[in-house]
C-alpha cells in the first residue's frame, strides 16, 4: 500500500447530498476539514459522460461515492468513468462507495435465456480500476462473491435498531418484526434479535412477476405493533398489501423499515394512502421531493456509518466493528439520545 496521507472523496451526481454529508461527518471525526474533490461530472450533448478532476490525486486513497440508482445506467457509467479518470491520474487506491448497488435483483437465472446482470456489473466495476467496494444491504449476500476484489457490505439493521429503540421506547414489549417473504427472514431476524422482539412472516404467492396473488401471515400478530423489514421498496405494492393483511389479522398498527427507498412509479401515493403508519428509509438513494414531503415517510441518515467505515478502511481497521451497538451508538448520539 502506498504512503497515503489523507482519504479523499469524489462524488458523481447520483446522491451528492449524501456525499457532502459523509464529508461533513468525516470532518467531525477527524477534527479537520474534509471536502469533496473539485471535479466536473457532466454530459456531452448526446448524453455521454465527461469527467475531469481539478485537483491532484496522484498516490491518494480515493473514495468514489456513487449509488447506481435511477437513472441506473447513467449513474453506473458515471461511477466507471470516474474510476477510469482516477486510475489514469495515478491514484494510489480507488474504493467505490456504492450505498445502493443497482442490478442486485438480477443475481441468478430464474428462467432460461436471462442474464445475471449483478455479475456483469461486478466485472465492469473491477475492470474499471476500482480495488474495493463499500456498499450497504446487498439484495443477496452472495453477490459479494461475484467480485474478484474485496467487498465490505454494511447493514442498516444496527441503525434501524437504534431508531426503533428510540421511537418505540414505551411500547417495545408490543413490537413484532415481520419478514415480507420467506427469503427475507434472515434480515428480519437480525433486527428482531437486536431489539429482542418476536418474528413473524408474511408468505406471498406470485402468479407472475410483480403481481402478488395471495398473502398469508405465519405467526400471531394480534395486538402487536408490526415492523416490516426489507432491503428494497420499489413500487410499494407488495409492502402496502402486506400492511393490509397484517391489519386484517389483528395488528394494532404497521410500520416499515426499508433500507433502499427506490420509490418508483406510484410508490409514494400508495404509501401515503396505505395503512402504514410510517415508512422509514435510509438516504442511500437521494429522496425525491415527493418522498421528502410524504407525511408518513421518514428518512434516517447513513452518513455517520459510511464516514466511519471509510476512515476504518483508510486506517486499516475493522469495518465489522460498526455492526456493534457500542461502536455505532456514539456515531448517532445526536439523533438518538
Amino acid at each position: 500500500m502506498p504512503n497515503i496521507s489523507e482519504p479523499k472523496l469524489i462524488s458523481g451526481n447520483a446522491n451528492l447530498q449524501l456525499a457532502e454529508a459523509v464529508a461533513r461527518r468525516m470532518s467531525i471525526h477527524r477534527g479537520s476539514t474534509v471536502k469533496l474533490v473539485d471535479a466536473r461530472v457532466e454530459r456531452f450533448n448526446d448524453g455521454e459522460v465527461f469527467v475531469e478532476a481539478h485537483e491532484n490525486v496522484r498516490g491518494e486513497d480515493m473514495f468514489i461515492i456513487q449509488s447506481t440508482s435511477s437513472p441506473a445506467n447513467d449513474n453506473l457509467m458515471e461511477l466507471l468513468i470516474i474510476a477510469d479518470t482516477l486510475r489514469r491520474s495515478s491514484a494510489g487506491r480507488i474504493t467505490a462507495v456504492i450505498p445502493y448497488f443497482g442490478y442486485a435483483r438480477q443475481d441468478r437465472r430464474t428462467k432460461a435465456r436471462t442474464p445475471i446482470s449483478a455479475k456483469l456489473v461486478a466485472n465492469m466495476i473491477a475492470q474499471s480500476g476500482i480495488e474495493r467496494v463499500l456498499t450497504m444491504d446487498l439484495h443477496a449476500a452472495q453477490i459479494q462473491g461475484f467480485f474478484d476484489i474485496p467487498v465490505d457490505n454494511l447493514y442498516a439493521s444496527p441503525i434501524f435498531a437504534l431508531d426503533v429503540a428510540h421511537h418505540f421506547k414505551d411500547h417495545l414489549s408490543d413490537v413484532m418484526v415481520i419478514s415480507p417473504d420467506v427469503g427475507g427472514v434472515a434480515r428480519a431476524r437480525e433486527l428482531a434479535k437486536r431489539i429482542n422482539a418476536p418474528l413473524a412472516i408474511v408468505d406471498k404467492r406470485r402468479e407472475k412477476a410483480g403481481e402478488v396473488a395471495e398473502m398469508t401471515v405465519i405467526g400471531d400478530v394480534s395486538g402487536k405493533r408490526c415492523i416490516i423489514v426489507d432491503d428494497i421498496c420499489d413500487t410499494a405494492g407488495t409492502l402496502c398489501k402486506a400492511a393490509d393483511v397484517l391489519m386484517e389479522n389483528g395488528a394494532e398498527e404497521v410500520h416499515a423499515y426499508i433500507t433502499h427507498g427506490v420509490m418508483s412509479g406510484p410508490a409514494v401515493e400508495r404509501v401515503t394512502a396505505s395503512q402504514l403508519k410510517s415508512l422509514v428509509i435510509t438516504d442511500s438513494i437521494a429522496p425525491t421531493d415527493a418522498v421528502a414531503g410524504a407525511k408518513n415517510i421518514r428518512i434516517v441518515p447513513t452518513a455517520p456509518m459510511f464516514a466511519q467505515a471509510i476512515l476504518n478502511i483508510w486506517g486499516g481497521t475493522s469495518v465489522s466493528s460498526l455492526f456493534e451497538h457500542a461502536t455505532l451508538q456514539p456515531l448517532y448520539e445526536t439523533l438518538y439520545n
